[in-house]
């Protein structure tokens, strides 16, 4: 039994088993009223179809806004051909004083904006159609919610089910929706008497692919095809062309219904009778002949959600008298949804996961921590898995970066659609510290898997990583130290790449980094890499002043001028075990940054990251403080997604983050003192319980 077996076994058995199905039922979303940021969503991880308050996407122009209604997969992906004259090749590189040579970074717009934008805007994700509630004889007068009365929607967790119920023109409807767990399919069952009296049907409609936040262009119908391939009596089979995007949608229906096109591309089914059962599937390939049921839709839907909740770690704060305690769990509940759903793909995901776009879909590797690592600590590896081949099919790609700036090894980009290109940006190319990432992920496939085949399967990616690493940090002929930039980006993103020198955060990651892929070579059998070990040797220490640490080398205002953005010195002993870190001194820093933060200015992961540190420096206090600072960013929807600003109204670093925090704070980490929930306090108001969970690194 490996040692993450044993602690794990023991947190189990600690008290009596909760009975997941209560804690689950009791944050499960009830909506009565239309709220944009109430949408919910039914999917797979790979799949997703977010719907207002019929259940369907009826009021996605009124949603638009806000929190757009959108149907998208892993694999939905648009590129909009580049405008004439605009060749991706001839892309200028920005240079910058690296050492006493010039290293290019994708960082220059000037001169070549257009080309700048193509390729930050390409590829871009797509939306792949939207299905609502529509007149029979006037299909583009909108529905408004004020048609609504009487409304009581109900997303049930543990089966994966969305039950909408409302009356429209005085006449009952109820929708049920939910998502094949297999297949990107959707499955729908509408009882609405309006369908007999021809007053109400159902309208499928396509837009053109766009790098927006609603991930469509309804106003350019000549620039993609809707192509029949095949009709029959309860069956349409489309084929859609965006450029060089294609894919396949299947829509069968079960009951009595009549089709007719709507336009050149959308449909209206009006169905004959007061039911209408129908799945509705895509697929870039073409789709099997016959199609799940809805009732095998619904059965297979619920088989996957009943056996998710009681599998994994489980939390339970019942019996807590702290007024905080309902919210912390409601959202530990739905982070645990929306992560599912969002974030356990095959890709690494978009900060907005599979809701809407965010930076036009692409994702942010620096994020992937934040998005997936929960998984691991809450039981749920396979999730976590899932998106990490990602790495070895571009490695290729980050081997070429690092080479085109003169490194050695592999350079992660940042920010990148499924191929992996990094995109231009004044701050994204000259960040470092997704650098260490894959070697994390590896460490915690070994501590999985503890097999000579983790071993080989993750050798190139750990060696390759800790090559650039080792070749990144340079020495300083001053000190005799290996240091840090410039140029960089730290965390925080707010100050000059061209001075920037020594982030407290990426030092402590760069060393924890280099001494586990050391540990690899010793595990493969292989002596110590001299080089690494080196840099190792002589690396600069954490930067500090007056006891407490900043966030970067020299900066002494760290407390007063550049107390906002992510407060990433506290990284180094909250997402790391601490490595090279004064314990003393972090409890001090933890506090002194509580205290001086502009929070208002933060971001949702800052706040579990926060938590993170202070429960490690012995300050539990402090850790539920920052978890659920009352402020803006750190603000949780009805339906559990975490708001930033208009235009980022879903955050799911800030789920995940919460989910990373509540785990190290209920479980414990390495060399945490043997009590139980050592993050939470001990003031008598807090009552934890868990189970399956497991102790952070």
């Amino acid at each position: 039994m490996t040692a993450w077996a044993a602690t794990l076994a023991r947190s189990a058995s600690a008290g009596e088993s909760i009975d997941r199905r209560a804690v689950v039922r009791r944050h499960e979303p009830h909506v009565h009223r239309f709220d944009p940021f109430a949408a919910l969503s039914v999917g797979n991880g790979r799949f997703a179809f977010t719907a207002d308050l019929t259940g369907l996407q009826t009021f996605a122009p009124q949603c638009e806004k806000d929190f757009p209604l959108c149907t998208t997969a892993h694999w939905a992906w648009h590129t909009t051909p580049p405008p004439p004259g605009v060749n991706p090749d001839d892309f200028l590189y920005e240079e910058y004083e690296t050492d006493g040579r010039k290293v290019p970074y994708a960082t220059r717009s000037t001169g070549q904006e257009t080309l700048y934008r193509w390729l930050r805007e390409n590829p871009h994700r797509l939306h792949l159609g939207q299905l609502s509630f529509s007149r029979p004889d006037r299909p583009e007068a909108p529905f408004a919610p004020e048609d609504l009365h009487h409304c009581h929607q109900h997303l049930d967790l543990w089966q994966g089910l969305l039950t909408s119920r409302f009356e429209w023109n005085g006449q009952p409807v109820l929708v049920r929706s939910c998502c094949h767990p297999e297949l990107d399919a959707l499955a729908f069952e509408i009882e609405a008497p309006a369908f007999t009296r021809g007053a109400l049907a159902l309208c499928l409609r396509f837009p053109y692919g766009s790098p927006s936040v609603a991930m469509a262009d309804w106003s350019a119908p000549d620039r993609h095809f809707t192509e029949v391939e095949a009709r029959r009596p309860n069956q349409l089979r489309l084929l859609r062309t965006l450029d060089d995007a294609r894919y396949h949608v299947v829509w069968a229906w079960e009951d009595p219904a009549e089709l007719r096109p709507a336009g050149d591309h959308s449909w209206l089914l009006r169905p004959a009778g007061p039911r209408l059962r129908f799945v509705l599937a895509f697929s870039p390939q073409p789709l099997p002949r016959r199609l799940p049921t809805v009732l095998a839709t619904q059965t297979s839907a619920a088989r996957h959600w009943t056996r998710f909740w009681p599998t994994g770690g489980a939390v339970d704060l019942d019996g807590s008298t702290d007024p905080r305690a309902e919210e912390l769990e409601r959202r530990i509940i739905l982070s645990q949804y929306n992560t599912a759903l969002h974030c356990a793909g095959p890709l690494p995901p978009a900060e907005t996961g599979l809701l809407f776009n965010s930076w036009y879909g692409k994702f942010h590797l620096e994020m992937h921590w934040w998005h997936a690592v929960h998984f691991v600590a809450w039981n749920r590896f396979d999730l976590f898995a899932r998106s990490l081949d990602f790495y070895h099919r571009i490695l290729p790609e980050a081997r070429a970066l690092a080479q085109r700036q003169g490194y050695r090894g592999a350079r992660w980009p940042k920010m990148v659609g499924p191929e992996g290109r990094d995109s231009p940006s004044p701050v994204g190319p000259l960040l470092i510290w997704q650098q260490p990432h894959p070697i994390y992920y590896a460490e915690l496939c070994w501590r999985q898997h503890p097999h000579p085949r983790t071993l080989q399967t993750w050798r190139d990616i750990v060696f390759e990583t800790a090559e650039f690493m080792a070749s990144f940090a340079r020495r300083d002929r001053a000190t005799g130290r290996y240091v840090l930039g410039p140029p960089l980006k730290t965390v925080s993103e707010n100050t000059d790449p061209r001075t920037t020198r020594n982030p407290t955060f990426e030092l402590a990651y760069w060393r924890w980094g280099l001494q586990t892929a050391q540990l690899w070579r010793r595990r493969l059998g292989l002596p110590r890499e001299p080089r690494w070990q080196a840099v190792l040797h002589g690396l600069a220490p954490l930067p500090s002043a007056d006891g407490l640490y900043l966030m970067q080398e020299g900066m002494t205002d760290t407390y007063t001028r550049w107390n906002w953005e992510h407060p990433a010195l506290l990284g180094a002993l909250g997402m790391l075990p601490g490595e090279g870190v004064d314990r003393d001194m972090m409890r001090r820093t933890v506090r002194r940054v509580m205290e001086t933060w502009q929070w208002e200015r933060c971001w949702g992961w800052d706040f579990p990251l926060t938590a993170m540190a202070a429960a490690r420096s012995g300050e539990p206090e402090l850790a539920v403080e920052a978890l659920l600072l009352p402020v803006v960013k750190n603000r949780y929807h009805p339906n559990g997604h975490n708001y930033q600003r208009p235009g980022l109204t879903a955050y799911l670093p800030g789920n995940g983050g919460l989910l990373a925090a509540v785990a190290l704070m209920a479980a414990g980490w390495t060399g945490a003192p043997p009590v139980h929930a050592p993050g939470f306090p001990t003031n008598g108001r807090w009552r934890i319980r868990h189970e399956g969970l497991r102790p952070w690194l």
